[in-house]
């Protein structure tokens, strides 16, 4: 059985390029947007013409991850992080065991605000998000994430819970957690680092 080639109109010169292109050969813009560094250097318009031709090619192909992942990191850069979840959780039903989508959905839950300004329902439900992606596959940033809801939810707020930010901090430093990784975490929190991490 041949492997189908999905096809798509590049947002930025309209050319068609396959959706395994990194980058378009004509514009260099990308064509699959796996990561929300890729995101933030675009443009609100151009964000809008990427999701745009994005639903034409979920139309015909609704069970392609990668291409609902990089709708949902638009969302992201638009600060839409309902419509973000729906795409991620969407692709967790084809790429289910791909620990990033988890970690992406603990992300968007936050909603751009500060952990210590969201209800406790939603902390427990990050919490639980992380655990499942830290299941999957051990990542730095993803102990490292816990470490920051640990510190601005409980700490914060004097409530006593194990295990504390500094051993999810521990956690991460021993997984390896790059400065870059702790810096994109941030930038799509949209809120600033604090000075104890």
């Amino acid at each position: 059985m041949a492997e189908k080639i999905v096809e798509m109109t590049c947002p930025g010169c309209g050319a068609r390029v396959s959706i395994e292109q990194k980058f378009c050969d004509y514009c260099h813009k990308p064509v699959v947007i796996s990561t929300f560094n890729t995101v933030n250097d675009l443009g609100v318009p151009y964000v809008n013409k990427y999701i745009k031709e994005y639903d034409k090619v979920l139309e015909d192909n609704p069970d392609e991850s990668s291409i609902l992942v990089s709708k949902a990191m638009c969302f992201f850069k638009l600060g839409r992080y309902d419509k973000a979840i729906e795409a991620l959780e969407a692709a967790q039903e084809c790429d289910f065991d791909n620990s990033e989508l988890l970690f992406y959905e603990a992300i968007a839950l936050l909603h751009g605000k500060k952990a210590f300004m969201t209800q406790r329902s939603t902390i427990d439900q990050i919490l639980e998000l992380l655990e499942a992606a830290k299941s999957l596959e051990p990542k730095g940033i993803y102990y490292y994430f816990e470490a920051y809801i640990r510190y601005d939810y409980f700490f914060r707020k004097h409530l006593h819970v194990v295990p504390d930010y500094s051993e999810a901090l521990d956690f991460a430093h021993q997984q390896g957690v790059s400065e870059y990784d702790i810096e994109q975490l941030f930038l799509m929190l949209k809120v600033a680092r604090p000075n104890n991490m």
